[in-house]
């Protein structure tokens, strides 16, 4: 019994048909995300045979992301959520299907393959911010944490299947497919966000501008377990994000090869499913602060391993421990941030999550690159994952609020949509478990 306690926590997929629906959909569409990214890095290759238009793809990507994330998390905060989302995915549905379009005409223009990208970036940096706010409103506090916990579980494996996937598909059939794959998936994501009942924010409505922007800031800063995770979030990615460092430290200790550079990434995804699978045993007791703080502890321990081992066998264990890690950290700072945040407020400070999840782990590369430059790539890996563990150690000690955050912290802020109002799609008839 205690081995099945400990394993994924899936009670929101038995008590919520709503939440269900979504995060079935919402699977679909991250693995439909995961081809239609590999497909794109592939074509813009083809077309341009050069590596920094490639990197051209990520500010593409980045710049919409921040930009419009901040607008997001406004309107998530000022109109109904669930319209928001719906609008967002349409958005993007049609960028997919235009993708479509110009690989079968054999268009050959990275500058409309570029335009492409950066709509459906923009399409959903505006919607993400609202689309995190679901979980709490759909389940109750109790259950918040193994919500996020699948969400993050159905990513990882996402990204553990999409790209094998997409490179047979595109040697087979060509990007066409991928793309026509991920305009499918959009279609099931929408499913699930269309059956979900009115989610306009509760509480003191804002007006969009800029006062409501730097309003979700101060919220943040006022709130010592938000800021405390938001810090600790910081630490882990931009001092310690290794991924900038696996190509030299792969020609340094292990040959150079390909299919060890590989490895690197697979360890990290398998680490965080395995973490995933047994999120069970951290999202059931209530203590996402503590959680948070070791885990990311253990995150920098795991790439100071990674940057000691002379041994393959070792450095992969390493980034595995630290892809475990990572995930917990991540599942348990989601789980702060919408429990410790009225829902009033959510959609801003979601926002603000999402930007740090976008642009740390980008400071962070650019961080190691440079520190290896000017000394070594196994310095650099040694002493970021140093200095995670330090900066995570003095917030673990000066923030009282981080530490003691449970999730009934947050149960004035988190009471499930089923409880406000009689919309029957909203939840299922809970079953014991």
């Amino acid at each position: 019994m205690s081995i099945v306690h400990g394993l994924v926590d899936v009670r929101p997929l038995r008590t919520s048909a709503a939440f269900r629906r979504l995060w079935m959909g919402g699977s679909l569409s991250g693995l439909g995300g995961q081809l239609t990214l590999v497909a794109v890095l592939y074509q813009a290759w083809e077309l341009t045979d050069s590596p920094a238009a490639v990197g051209v793809l990520g500010l593409a990507r980045a710049v919409p992301m921040v930009v419009c994330g901040l607008v997001g998390g406004v309107l998530a905060d000022a109109v109904d959520r669930r319209r928001l989302v719906l609008l967002t995915m349409v958005g993007q549905l049609l960028a997919a299907v235009v993708l479509v379009a110009q690989a079968v005409a054999e268009l050959g223009s990275f500058g409309t393959l570029l335009a492409i990208v950066a709509i459906q970036s923009t399409c959903s940096a505006l919607g993400a911010p609202a689309a995190r706010t679901f979980v709490p409103r759909l389940l109750p506090a109790d259950q918040v944490a193994a919500g996020i916990a699948l969400n993050h579980l159905s990513f990882q494996l996402a990204m553990l299947v999409g790209p094998a996937v997409a490179g047979m598909v595109t040697a087979a059939w060509g990007v066409k497919i991928c793309y026509l794959l991920d305009a499918v998936t959009f279609v099931a994501a929408a499913y699930g966000v269309f059956g979900l009942p009115s989610m306009r924010p509760t509480g003191e409505a804002n007006r969009p501008g800029l006062a409501a922007i730097w309003e979700g800031w101060r919220f943040v800063v006022r709130r010592p377990a938000l800021s405390g995770a938001f810090a600790t979030d910081m630490f882990a990615t931009v001092l310690a994000m290794p991924i900038a460092l696996f190509p030299a430290i792969n020609d340094e200790r292990f040959g150079g090869r390909p299919e060890t550079l590989g490895l690197f990434f697979s360890a990290i995804a398998v680490g965080g499913i395995t973490a995933g699978m047994l999120s069970g045993t951290l999202t059931r007791p209530g203590r996402p602060g503590v959680v948070m703080l070791v885990t990311a502890g253990m995150w920098g321990v795991g790439l100071t391993g990674f940057g000691l081992a002379q041994h393959l066998w070792l450095a992969l264990g390493c980034l595995a421990v630290a892809g475990a890690a990572d995930t917990l950290s991540v599942i348990s700072r989601g789980t702060i941030v919408q429990l410790a945040t009225p829902d009033s407020h959510r959609g801003r400070v979601s926002a603000l999550e999402h930007i740090v999840g976008v642009s740390g782990p980008d400071l962070g590369n650019f961080r190691g690159g440079l520190v290896a430059g000017v000394t070594s790539a196994s310095f650099a890996a040694i002493s970021g994952g140093i200095l995670c563990v330090v900066g995570i150690a003095g917030v673990a000690a000066t923030n009282r609020a981080l530490r003691r955050f449970t999730t009934t912290s947050g149960d004035a802020c988190a009471e499930p949509e089923s409880s406000r109002t009689p919309q029957p799609e909203s939840t299922a008839s809970t079953t014991t478990s």
